[in-house]
């Protein structure tokens, strides 16, 4: 058997000794595999107590299990890890690029996790690519392929200490009720969405008012979209769909945001105009950002129309070419996508055809403590 000490001296050579601005990260590898009912890897357990969350050549961010703290605690590495599971079923998810590439093992190939091949999911092509060997060995290869051979600590992790990751509590298995399963399979708008998914007790809006953020953003909003966030607050629908606190001057919250995102898309558009092709809010018919996914694509307005309640949703997406206008409003297309009806670039499919909807679709409200 391979001793650690031999991967991380093979790591070593490729990449160097670890990065100066950051310690490793202490994991209970025991609770990490009981959690997960799998062994993992010799090689990456080695690697990732030895060196912690790692940037590699300024494309490749292997995850390690580590829990994120302060303004950064966003991210969550059993959130990250169950959520690609569901997407690739049979696979295990280890590290992802700057193009949004996911790197897996293949757990079906051998009980021995060792022998696990290395698979990589290339989503904007929507294939796969089969590497047919562990760990190190696909980094080298990557490495002969051009990979630079540079370390740094994962980006967003650069000035923070994150600590050692504890696996959640096994979740109570869900108990749908009637109305619910109703709402599943048809009905339309708010009280519809309401049974399928009963919306937090105290919605979370920010601190100030709607007649404040139609001064600051330069126009009122559609009422549906009101009467959605004053039933529901801020949150995330299904670990995927991030609706933005509306009245609040964080750098997340929605007019920040939207003015920040919409002075990048100019940019952009200046430069790469094939790929950027919008108008931006206030320019006339410019689109007007206010939810996000968490892979960075942003749910719009297109703001046509005598009046708000006239705009068209639209998706920019991070990774794929523009596309037109989505059919619907905005409660029908969420409910559509809850359903597993609807899917675009963006806001993908959800769950997988052997599960039910019931057991994953949610919303997970913002607090003031969450922000």
């Amino acid at each position: 058997m391979t001793s650690p000490d031999s991967h991380v001296s093979r790591f070593a050579r490729l990449f160097g000794p670890p990065p100066q601005d950051g310690t490793p990260v202490a994991i209970a590898w025991a609770a990490v595999e009981s959690w997960l009912g799998l062994r993992l890897p010799a090689d990456y357990k080695a690697i990732a107590s030895a060196y912690g969350p790692l940037d590699i050549g300024e494309h490749l961010w292997l995850h390690v299990p580590c829990a994120p703290t302060g303004d950064q605690a966003w991210y969550d590495y059993g959130r990250w890890l169950e959520e690609e599971r569901r997407e690739a079923p049979g696979v295990l998810p280890f590290a992802e690029t700057r193009t949004s590439d996911v790197l897996y093992w293949d757990t079906t190939s051998s009980d021995d996790p060792d022998a696990w091949p290395v698979v990589v999911l290339r989503r904007d092509a929507g294939s796969w690519v089969r590497f047919d060997t562990p760990l190190l060995p696909a980094l080298e290869r990557l490495v002969a392929e051009g990979l630079r051979p540079s370390l740094a600590r994962t980006a967003y992790l650069t000035e923070l200490d994150p600590a050692p990751w504890t696996p959640p509590p096994p979740r109570p298995a869900p108990t749908p009720t009637p109305e619910q399963r109703a709402a599943l399979a048809q009905g339309a708008g708010l009280e519809t969405l309401t049974a399928l998914v009963p919306p937090p007790a105290t919605p979370f809006l920010g601190d100030h008012t709607w007649e404040w953020l139609y001064e600051r953003l330069g126009t009122r909003l559609p009422t549906e979209y009101v009467q959605l966030m004053e039933t529901y607050g801020a949150g995330c629908w299904t670990e995927w769909l991030r609706f933005s606190v509306p009245l609040g001057t964080d750098q997340y919250d929605l007019a920040p945001w939207a003015e920040w995102y919409h002075d990048t898309y100019r940019g952009h558009r200046e430069r790469y105009p094939e790929f950027n092709p919008l108008r931006v809010w206030p320019e006339p018919g410019g689109f007007l950002s206010f939810a996000n996914s968490i892979d960075g694509d942003q749910l719009c307005w297109l703001t046509e129309g005598a009046s708000p309640d006239d705009w068209p949703l639209i998706v920019v997406p991070r990774h794929a070419r523009q596309g037109p206008p989505l059919p619907g409003t905005l409660t029908g297309v969420l409910l559509e996508w809850l359903r597993g009806r609807f899917r675009t670039e963006g806001l993908p499919g959800l769950g997988r055809p052997d599960e039910d909807p019931l057991d994953y679709i949610g919303f997970e409200p913002r607090t003031r403590a969450t922000n």
